[in-house]
């Protein structure tokens, strides 16, 4: 029988090549493929164990915190934490810590916000005119922030210069119905009709008159109002000395300011920031905070809130707070000057300085600008600087703002729904003149909690004092694409989404502007201990105070990025905290930034509506990506696999029927229907063993050749892939021809039609001509079809990398990894696709050869015959490519998890590449028609 068959192979070595080529580009093609595949996965797992370690790989919270977008789609806001307070026992915390397999278990009480005024200085000397005995500069403020989008006029202030002396108020006398003077003098309190000291101007006959201010009544309130930056307006009072220097400010000590050159008015504005309790010693072992000291000493873990006694000032309760070096906010303040010349001012009532100085006419004296964000830590610095000295940062309460509420739209794009705040939040009733931030009258979209720092009459002596500064970008950096909002000092990231929008923001990020209410959260920006948290919450709600903890940070051992081994480690230690403490556990080892679309609605002081892009976490993304590049990898195997066997069946199949004249005299001669087969096997079988062992020559150098890493291990696969692909294609065939019959000899070769009809166009003989041979004609669509399911597929991967599965940017950088992979497996794979319909098309041409000879004996031209293969080549294609579209389509949706626009736009760009492969496919049996020797044919005939 081997005798035979290689007599067979020898004597039709043409179709022995042909189909010994099919089988090793088949073979050599999968091996590589697969190989690049595999190539592609494990460029995944190293870019996941890359680019996934986080700070902590596993975050507890109170039970029930997670909100329905985290529920629905596993998405977490930015800065989740801190509208986060309390709901964590210290003795959950220490449960969690006692767990084995915990690297660093730190915890964080989110407290709320605390004040901070910055200052700064306009510097008005260019708007003095030095030949003036007296003058009045009004200065009108306007405070903006939101990249300049939101803007707030204040009601002007007015400063005084006199060449005449001024004297000032000594506050650190005795309190009474007289105070003190720098001069010595005493004066009473009620001078202006108000108890509030005013300087006084010293005249030529040596009398002293008040510079009364006319705002002042207006700035005094009933307890428990507040004011913000626009409604502090004033009258200051400034002597020019006859050097040209200035005396300006309170007095210090009993003695009149130190003159300075330069005229500065101090303006300031009200910023909140974020105030946490920490663990030291835990946050230094989970994100380095010592080694981000910048200024003075780390945060003591155990030092309690001290007294200390401000000397006339009186006595106040101090927290000791680590403080940030960088605000995140952004504020500024711009101001204009015009010189008024008022006849007199010292002396006058108060009512009567107002009414002169909304009346007297100026002229234009220049103006100034402020950034606030410049100011803040040289104001920090003068607190860590001076200890001892009044004031620290005002903790007389906190405000706790809540979460966003969102609305989402069909599009997925965010909206966040405004609240309404109670004005009455930003005051207490122990304190008359707190300052609040402007924006405090902004469109809100928190909601906002007051929580006194202290219970009585004692509120007004707590604040905070920095013993250092930290930079939040110095703390422990990860990887960007793993650094997840959920990070604990993440700044916001929000930029433009549009181009009216980044238009908008002058093409610069959107920072939080300072207010609690405010949409932007910036991370906590004071961190205090934990000791100090009973000290700080006597005022707060009894659950509060009875789990004051907002969150456990929990960094497992043994964990050094994502793996599946990693992924398990902390799978089971998370399953543990959650057994044993109840909590809401997340693991954030392997999610990503995903970046969501926000519709902000327009703010009340002239921000427009902004399309925003905000980084979110995903959790969970390196689970998902490599359950999704696994399925993929499953898919294109597959495909891959049956495009080669649907492509060497297809040949295998015209060698039978080429020779089924000869089966059949076999058969004739006594050869029984198993010995026919196995020949047919055999030699089906011998090319496959063959074009095995040349693929494993082929397939190491071709994979180098492509940048592929094809080891020898894997190229030894092309012999038993090859065998076992070359019998599969041969089994139909060997059955057919082992039933082989002599009246075979003279079947033609395609099926009769059950009912002749006349065909009129070149289209409809086309069709006929398909129908005429069902098998043959759906094998080669399917072969097409599977390729461009392949296609489809892989198109719908790397749009799924982008956004439909993870939406992260791991999932864009893994998308690299992968795409060039898969696109030369699809390619592949619609190549043997269109290479099986131009066979198809061969062997149609090949069997009517007589037919179309006799075509063109009628007169039938060898444009009309070529057209007659391309309506085949096209409704072959065409039928090929829209069910392999289909069929890719529905597996892109099963990957996916959706059916968005992007897919159906993917699998109909993939279908029109299958018609034009085709199209181009079906040229070599075309140009197969003009050498159709017509006359030898019709005489056989």
């Amino acid at each position: 029988m081997f005798r035979f068959v290689w007599r067979q192979l020898r004597g039709r070595a043409g179709r022995s090549v042909a189909l010994l080529t099919g089988v090793l580009v088949a073979t050599t093609g999968f091996v590589v493929l697969t190989g690049a595949t595999t190539t592609s996965r494990l460029a995944v797992i190293g870019s996941l164990e890359r680019h996934t370690r986080a700070s902590y790989d596993i975050l507890v919270r109170p039970a029930g915190s997670r909100t329905p977008l985290e529920a629905q789609r596993g998405l977490v806001r930015p800065n989740y934490l801190s509208g986060l307070f309390g709901g964590i026992t210290t003795a959950q915390y220490d449960q969690v810590k006692a767990l084995p397999g915990i690297e660093v278990a730190a915890p964080i009480a989110m407290l709320g916000h605390a004040d901070q005024i910055i200052s700064g200085s306009l510097d008005l000397t260019g708007a003095v005119d030095p030949s003036l005995d007296r003058q009045v500069i009004r200065i009108d403020l306007t405070f903006d922030t939101d990249r300049g989008r939101s803007v707030g006029r204040a009601a002007p202030r007015y400063l005084y210069l006199t060449k005449h002396p001024l004297i000032r108020p000594d506050f650190s006398g005795p309190p009474g119905r007289k105070l003190r003077y720098t001069d010595g003098s005493e004066h009473a309190v009620d001078a202006c009709g108000r108890e509030y000291a005013v300087p006084r101007e010293v005249q030529p006959d040596g009398r002293s008159l008040p510079v009364c201010d006319p705002f002042a009544v207006a700035s005094d309130g009933a307890a428990g109002s507040t004011m913000s930056e626009l409604d502090m307006t004033s009258l200051s009072a400034a002597h020019l000395r006859p050097d040209g220097r200035f005396e300006f400010g309170p007095a210090r000590r009993g003695k009149p300011p130190a003159p300075t050159d330069r005229l500065l008015l101090p303006v300031g504005v009200s910023v909140a920031l974020l105030l946490a309790a920490v663990d030291p010693v835990a946050e230094d072992r989970l994100v380095g905070l010592n080694g981000a000291i910048q200024d003075g000493t780390p945060l003591p873990p155990d030092r309690r809130p001290a007294r200390v006694d401000y000397s006339s000032w009186g006595q106040a309760t101090e927290f000791p707070v680590l403080a940030t070096s960088r605000p995140f906010v952004d504020g500024s303040v711009s101001a204009t000057y015009r010189q008024l010349v008022p006849s007199g001012i010292a002396g006058l009532p108060a009512d009567t300085v107002g009414a002169a100085l909304a009346t007297l006419p100026g002229r234009p004296a220049g103006g100034g600008r402020e950034d606030f964000a410049d100011r803040y830590l040289g104001d920090i610095r003068d607190l860590i600087e001076r200890p001892g000295e009044c004031c620290g940062g005002v903790l007389d309460l906190v405000l706790q703002a809540g979460p966003v509420d969102y609305d989402e739209g069909p599009d997925g794009v965010l909206r966040p729904r405004t609240v309404t705040v109670d004005p009455s939040v930003y005051g207490s009733e122990f304190v008359i003149r707190r300052q609040r931030s402007w924006l405090a009258d902004d469109r809100s979209f928190r909601p906002l909690n007051q929580v006194p720092t202290s219970i009585g009459d004692e509120a007004l002596s707590h604040s905070w004092r920095p013993v250092g500064t930290f930079d939040p970008l110095r703390l422990t950096g990860f990887d960007d694409l793993s650094r997840v909002p959920l990070e604990t000092y993440e700044p916001p990231t929000v930029e433009g989404a549009d181009d009216r929008s980044r238009q908008a923001l002058g093409d610069r990020p959107l920072l939080p502007n300072g207010s609690p209410g405010g949409y932007l959260s910036a991370p906590p920006l004071l961190l205090t201990n934990l000791a100090s948290v009973p000290d700080l919450l006597v005022g707060a709600p009894a659950r509060q105070r009875k789990a004051p903890i907002s969150a456990i940070r929990v960094r497992v051992a043994d964990v050094d990025g994502y793996n599946e081994r990693s992924a398990e480690r902390v799978r089971l230690i998370a399953e543990r905290i959650a057994t044993t403490t109840g909590l809401d556990v997340d693991i954030t080892l392997g999610s990503s930034p995903a970046p969501q679309t926000v519709d902000l609605p327009a703010g009340a002081f002239g921000r427009p509506d902004l399309r925003l892009t905000e980084n979110w976490s995903a959790l969970g993304v390196a689970s998902v990506i490599t359950k999704a590049v696994d399925r993929k990898s499953a898919v294109l195997f597959a495909l891959v696999l049956v495009v080669c066997a649907l492509f060497l069946g297809n040949a295998v199949t015209a060698a039978v029927r080429d020779r089924r004249a000869e089966l059949a005299v076999l058969a004739c001669l006594g050869w029984s229907a198993r010995r026919i087969g196995a020949l047919v096997l055999g030699e089906v079988a011998t090319l496959g063993l063959a074009a095995g062992l040349l693929g494993v020559g082929l397939a190491v150098p071709l994979g180098r050749a492509l940048g592929i890493d094809v080891e020898w291990d894997r190229a030894l696969l092309a012999v038993p892939v090859a065998l076992l692909l070359a019998l599969v294609a041969g089994l139909t065939p060997a059955l057919r021809a082992a039933r082989a019959h002599p009246w075979a000899a003279l079947r033609p070769p395609v099926a009769a039609t059950l009912r002749a009809h006349r065909t009129r166009t070149v289209a409809g003989m086309a069709l006929v001509n398909l129908a005429r041979v069902p098998a043959r004609t759906l094998l080669g669509a399917a072969a097409l079809g599977i390729g461009i399911a392949s296609l489809t597929v892989v198109g719908a991967v790397a749009y799924a990398f982008r956004g439909a599965v993870v939406g992260s940017l791991l999932g864009d950088t893994v998308s690299l990894d992968v795409r060039g992979a898969d696109t030369l497996a699809a390619v592949a794979t619609v190549l043997l696709g269109a290479a099986a319909v131009a066979d198809v098309l061969y062997l149609d041409v090949r069997d009517r050869a007589t037919e179309l000879a006799a075509l063109q004996a009628t007169g039938w031209t060898d444009g009309a015959l070529t057209r007659l293969v391309g309506y085949q080549a096209l409704f072959l294609g065409g039928l090929g490519a829209l069910s392999g579209a289909g069929l890719g389509l529905g597996g892109a949706a099963w990957l996916v998890g959706d059916l968005p626009a992007a897919l159906v736009t993917t699998a109909a760009l993939a279908a029109l590449a299958g018609v034009l492969v085709t199209c181009l496919a079906a040229l070599v049996p075309a140009y197969l028609l003009r050498r159709l020797p017509t006359a030898r044919l019709l005489a056989q005939e």
